[in-house]
């Protein structure tokens, strides 16, 4: 077929067509103010890549299919175009993965409120190891795999599954569509407000993906988190937990952490599988890689999972944006993390404080996400950056979209630290933080709170205006 993606420069609009353009498929699409990495990646890969949105232009092409972008809405000249004839059928992306790329093969589905991408990673990153010959779809960017997608030839494809709405005109959560015959579920929190009201409303879409997996799947969860006990039983497949607690089929124990990386080790039903030790941080990642280990065993077909070869982790290197440093000096290091909602920042900072013991650590959180940028978590995100020794908070994303009451209070937030003892900050533009950070560097750098110097963290889902790489340059050149 010739199929049209409708927002293409998107990270999984783009991979997907990497995807479908190796099955055989002639592949173009388009997108407003087409951008790097993607628009390069796309334009290497020999994909026709169009500048905007137009009806016209769309209506002359008349390809077989449309794939319509999660970010598209009513109002974009092709979406109204499309819905007013009935000539070219359309589809969402996740629909698209269901009647191509996942077709015939073995999915194996990662889900979860958080660490989806991490999991995925880690799951193809086994099973290429292993000489399976997975195919994968992962939202970010692989440091141990040759790109964030590959068709591979094997039975084995690892997915994200998020929990998001898959278009505009399909409400159901993404994973839905994924076919999944191993599906992991990490961890279960209350998220993406624009789209779910409550916990409860996250916990009725989790139900329905459990419900499609069949017989013979796995279902393979987090064993210590309330919050998907509740979903369970599931009788209709089989049941495998992993976690900490002794009750687990898995069992993490022995987690230790310091700053040349964690060690722990792995229990299947009683019997060891494996002691690891490897250069990620935090208790969390941990989980991920007992989850992702156990998942990627069962896709390959290991009737005892502790004959499946987990020495790749040991080599490890992780995903881009996850306690990224930007610059490592004796002075300062200044890291970027993916963290964005209360749990994650949590555990992000506890994994810090063991990678950089001794060092002064500030925080910079950009409340950006739907979530996060409303007050929804207020008083959960005061606790958890409550952590750090410093606590500078940036400009809360498209303030001026909710009311006063709706919206982060960070200002509120930076005087309750300070009452209680801790030392923060808010700014109402991005810059200023920037500014505000290299005059206080500068003037650290004379007197030195730390014997071992300062950690800068960012904790951003979007780019937090540059200021993380801003900062690096110039303690760099400093």
């Amino acid at each position: 077929m010739r199929i049209y993606f409708m927002g293409i420069c998107g990270t999984a609009m783009g991979n997907a067509a990497l995807l479908v353009q190796a099955q055989g498929h002639t592949v173009l699409g388009c997108d407003a103010g087409a951008y790097p990495p993607m628009s390069d990646v796309l334009s290497d890969a020999g994909i026709e890549l169009l500048e905007g949105f137009d009806a016209g232009r769309l209506s002359a092409l008349a390809p077989d299919l449309v794939v319509v972008g999660n970010a598209m809405s009513r109002g974009n000249p092709e979406v109204e175009w499309l819905l007013d004839q009935s000539a070219i059928p359309f589809v969402s992306l996740p629909a698209l993965f269901h009647d191509t790329v996942l077709a015939g093969r073995r999915p194996v589905v990662i889900t979860g409120t958080h660490g989806k991408t991490t999991t995925s990673t880690l799951t193809a990153y086994l099973l290429e190891a292993a000489g399976t010959q997975p195919g994968w779809l992962i939202g970010g960017v692989p440091q141990d795999l040759p790109g964030g997608a590959k068709l591979g030839s094997g039975r084995p494809f690892v997915i994200e599954g998020d929990e998001y709405d898959s278009a505009f005109f399909d409400k159901r959560s993404k994973f839905i569509h994924y076919r999944p015959q191993i599906a992991v579920l990490n961890n279960l929190e209350f998220d993406h407000a624009d789209i779910f009201r409550d916990l409860e409303d996250v916990q009725r879409s989790f139900r329905h993906f459990l419900r499609i997996l069949p017989a013979s799947g796995y279902a393979l969860v987090n064993g210590d988190d309330a919050n998907i006990a509740a979903l369970l039983p599931a009788p209709w497949t089989h049941v495998l937990r992993v976690g900490v607690g002794l009750a687990n089929d898995l069992v993490i124990q022995a987690f230790e952490d310091g700053p040349e990386g964690a060690s722990f080790e792995l229990v299947w039903q009683g019997s060891p599988w494996a002691r690891v030790r490897w250069p990620m941080h935090g208790l969390f990642n941990a989980r991920n890689a007992a989850m992702a280990a156990l998942a990627a065993a069962l896709a390959s077909g290991c009737g005892d999972p502790t004959e499946f070869d987990l020495s790749a982790l040991t080599r490890f290197r992780g995903v881009r944006r996850r306690q990224d440093v930007l610059h490592a000096g004796e002075a300062a290091v200044v890291l970027e993390d993916f963290a964005h909602h209360p749990t994650a920042v949590a555990a992000a900072i506890e994994a810090l404080r063991a990678a950089y013991p001794g060092r002064r650590m500030t925080v910079c959180f950009e409340p950006r996400s739907n979530t996060a940028a409303t007050a929804r978590f207020q008083a959960e995100f005061q606790v958890a950056l409550g952590q750090a020794d410093r606590v500078c908070f940036g400009a809360v994303h498209r303030a001026e979209r909710m009311a006063e009451g709706e919206r982060l209070d960070t200002a509120a937030m930076a005087a309750a630290l300070n009452a209680a003892g801790g030392e923060a900050v808010a700014f109402t533009k991005n810059v200023d933080l920037l500014h505000y950070l290299e005059r206080t560097l500068i003037a650290e750098a004379r007197e030195p709170v730390s014997d071992r110097g300062e950690l800068i963290v960012f904790f951003t889902n979007g780019s937090f205006d540059g200021l993380p790489s801003s900062l690096a340059a110039s303690l760099a050149n400093r």
